[in-house]
């Protein structure tokens, strides 16, 4: 089992920035991809970015040159998100996948860009 803690999310103008926090607790060892996917209202989940174990990175298009996966360690992960838009309003979920294949969801963390 895999527990989560995700902080971070709140409400911003458009430009500015907002940093997601996630820490996985529980059986962390086999842990391959750890990463955030969103969903906004009457859309499909999406990938945001995500960090395999070995360091290698994927984003999707529209957060590229302006959102930054990172690992503070083993079982924490942190998104830097600037230059915020307002497309980018959504419910942000922390993802896990272990090397097994199984795949794990946070609670999500609301992120609202809005004048």
């Amino acid at each position: 089992q895999v527990q989560f803690v995700e902080s971070g999310g709140g409400l911003v103008q458009p430009g500015g920035s907002l940093n997601l926090t996630c820490t996985v607790f529980g059986s962390v060892f086999d842990i391959d991809v750890m990463g955030w996917y969103r969903q906004a209202p009457e859309k499909q989940r999406e990938l945001v970015a995500s960090m395999h174990t070995e360091g290698t990175t994927d984003y999707a298009d529209s957060v590229k040159g302006r959102f930054t996966i990172s690992k503070h360690n083993v079982n924490t992960v942190l998104l830097q998100m600037n230059n915020l838009k307002p497309e980018d309003t959504a419910v942000y979920y922390c993802h896990v996948k272990r090397y097994s294949g199984f795949n794990y969801w946070g609670q999500g963390t609301q992120v609202t860009v809005s004048s």
